[in-house]
C-alpha cells in the first residue's frame, strides 16, 4: 500500500504533466486572482498541483519524498488517518492566503507549485531533527536548521526580484503553518525541539 506521500508525489506529477500539454487545464489550475473572486475558490487548493517547469516540479517532489515519509507517521493518528494528507492541502491553501489578500484586484497575478505544502513538511521535520544532515542539491551537507535559515532568506530574496509565477513568500508563510500545527498537535514537540537545538550532539 503506498504511503501518503508518495500517493501526493504521483499525483502531482501527473498533473503537472497533464498540464503542461494541455494549457486549457493549465490555465484552469493556475492561481489567477479575478477566477478566485468569481467563485473558483478550488484554485487555493489546484495550484499547488500544477509547476512552471520540469526543475520547479523535481525540486519540490524531491523535497517532499525525504521529509514527508520521515513526518508522516506524527499526522497520521489524526482524521481517521488522513492527518496527513489533511496538514498538506491545508498548508498549501494557508500560504497562499496573504498573496491573495495582496493581489486579490490584481489582473496580472499568477502563482502555482507545491510550495507552501512541501516547505510546512520541511519545517515540521526541522522541529523534530534540527541538526539532521539535509543535502543541498542532493550533495552538499547541510543542517536541517541552517537549510531553514538559508531557506527564508533566499524566499525573500527571490520574493523581491520577482520574474516568474513561483510564490517564493508561500515558502515561508507554509513553513510557518507547519511549525504551528505541528506544536499544535503535539506541544511536546517545541521542548524537544529546544533540547535538541542546545545539544547539536556533533
Amino acid at each position: 500500500m503506498l504511503n501518503h506521500t508518495t500517493l501526493i508525489i504521483i499525483i502531482t506529477v501527473i498533473v503537472s504533466l497533464l498540464a503542461w500539454q494541455n494549457k486549457t487545464l493549465f490555465n484552469r489550475l493556475i492561481f489567477y486572482p479575478p477566477a478566485v473572486n468569481n467563485g473558483q475558490w478550488d484554485r487555493f487548493v489546484t495550484h499547488g498541483f500544477i509547476h512552471a517547469d520540469s526543475m520547479h516540479l523535481l525540486f519540490n517532489m524531491f523535497t517532499l519524498y525525504f521529509f514527508g515519509r520521515a513526518i508522516e507517521g506524527l499526522y497520521q493518528p489524526f482524521l481517521f488517518g488522513y492527518g496527513f494528507v489533511v496538514f498538506y492541502v491545508l498548508a498549501i491553501i494557508v500560504a497562499m492566503i496573504p498573496s491573495y489578500v495582496k493581489n486579490k484586484n490584481n489582473a496580472s497575478y499568477l502563482s502555482l507549485g507545491a510550495s507552501g505544502g512541501v516547505s510546512a513538511v520541511l519545517f515540521a521535520f526541522i522541529l523534530l531533527a534540527p541538526w539532521e544532515r539535509i543535502y543541498l542539491f542532493a550533495v552538499v551537507p547541510i543542517p536541517a536548521i541552517l537549510f531553514a535559515v538559508a531557506y527564508i532568506f533566499y524566499s525573500i530574496y527571490a520574493d523581491r526580484r520577482g520574474g516568474s509565477n513561483i510564490n517564493h513568500m508561500a515558502h515561508m508563510w507554509g513553513g510557518a503553518f507547519g511549525v504551528i500545527a505541528t506544536i499544535v498537535l503535539e506541544p511536546k514537540v517545541l521542548p524537544h525541539f529546544i533540547n535538541a537545538l542546545l545539544s547539536p550532539g556533533f
